[in-house]
């Protein structure tokens, strides 16, 4: 199996990732410290824990290593290989960058804002690069169930989508050491059986859902599901190596968005959605820009970067939450 290179994360994430986050964590002005053991308590006005007045949720795609070997999504045209042609090589590189390269830049950018982030990991990227998944969860980040390859799940019957959920939070846990709490489909297409499948199996929370900016509740099997929104907006993915817009484009995007969602968050709970896929965000240009975008959020008075788990539990703990039923 092919493993991160000693140009990847041992560039110099394994050996300085404890002093790295240590030093980021110091200068942090978020109330992303907190485990996901501890319940945050509400602070004034209900809205968010201990003051706060807008939760940026950074998801961070682990999905190089997962990808179908020929047939997927990339920046080159698609093709029809023949049989005797196992593999599309040239995509498969485009995606070896997100462990090799874009995890690792990534990492340490996260730890130079003091910033925890959910990582959304499909389990057959997990298997094949073991290192960088634990290494991801050394670093305090949260490890979340992204199927364990990529398939329609949501055209799956009941029973098989039933084990290949079961495969993508086992996959992960095997891995690191820590049991996904939250759940991502391919590209958010789930099933009618899913989300009764994920309360049934342990799952607390799913981000498929465009619906809102905040976290809600929605009943699923007579109990309390989350629902943490997830974004296309402020989502790299639509990037894919600068075909629809730029990096700067991308920048002024996000922090218009901050901007509003920040003025609204005086007076109601808000939630900033962003993504980062390990192949695109992890590229040097995009990695600046998120810098940018970091430092200038972090400028502002009581603005928190929480894991996704943690946005969850607090959700269910408040009885400000948002109560919703699935929308069809």
């Amino acid at each position: 199996m092919d493993q991160p290179s000693s140009g990847g994360v041992g560039r110099r994430t394994f050996l300085g990732g404890v002093g790295v986050l240590a030093a980021g964590a110091a200068v942090a002005q978020t109330a992303s410290a907190t485990t996901p053991a501890v319940q945050p308590k509400p602070g004034k006005g209900g809205f968010w824990p201990d003051g706060v007045r807008l939760v940026i949720s950074i998801s961070m795609q682990f999905e190089a290593g997962g990808q179908p070997l020929k047939g997927t999504d990339s920046p080159f045209p698609r093709v029809d290989f023949p049989a005797s042609v196992p593999a599309d090589a040239a995509a498969n590189s485009w995606f070896a960058y997100g462990y090799r390269e874009g995890i690792p830049r990534l990492l340490d950018l996260w730890d130079k804002h003091g910033v925890k982030v959910t990582s959304h990991m499909i389990g057959e990227a997990v298997r094949k690069h073991p290192e960088l998944a634990r290494e991801i969860v050394r670093r305090g980040h949260e490890a979340a169930g992204h199927g364990p390859r990529w398939s329609s799940q949501y055209a799956m019957p009941r029973d098989e989508e039933r084990a290949f959920l079961i495969a993508a939070r086992d996959m992960v846990e095997a891995v690191t050491g820590q049991r996904p709490q939250g759940y991502n489909c391919n590209w958010l297409r789930r099933g009618p059986n899913t989300l009764s499948l994920l309360q049934e199996l342990g799952y607390l929370y799913h981000i498929d859902d465009l619906s809102r900016d905040e976290p809600f509740v929605e009943p699923v099997n007579g109990k309390d599901f989350v629902v943490v929104p997830y974004t296309l907006r402020n989502n790299d993915i639509l990037l894919v190596e600068g075909r629809n817009y730029s990096p700067q484009q991308f920048l002024a995007q996000i922090r218009g968005e901050f901007d509003q969602l920040y003025e609204e968050a005086g007076s109601r709970r808000r939630m900033m959605s962003l993504s980062a896929h390990d192949r695109i965000s992890g590229t040097p240009q995009m990695a600046r820009v998120w810098d940018e975008f970091l430092t200038y959020a972090r400028q502002h008075p009581s603005v928190a970067f929480l894991r996704k788990d943690e946005i969850a539990r607090f959700t269910l703990a408040s009885p400000a939450s948002l109560r919703e039923s699935e929308v069809i």
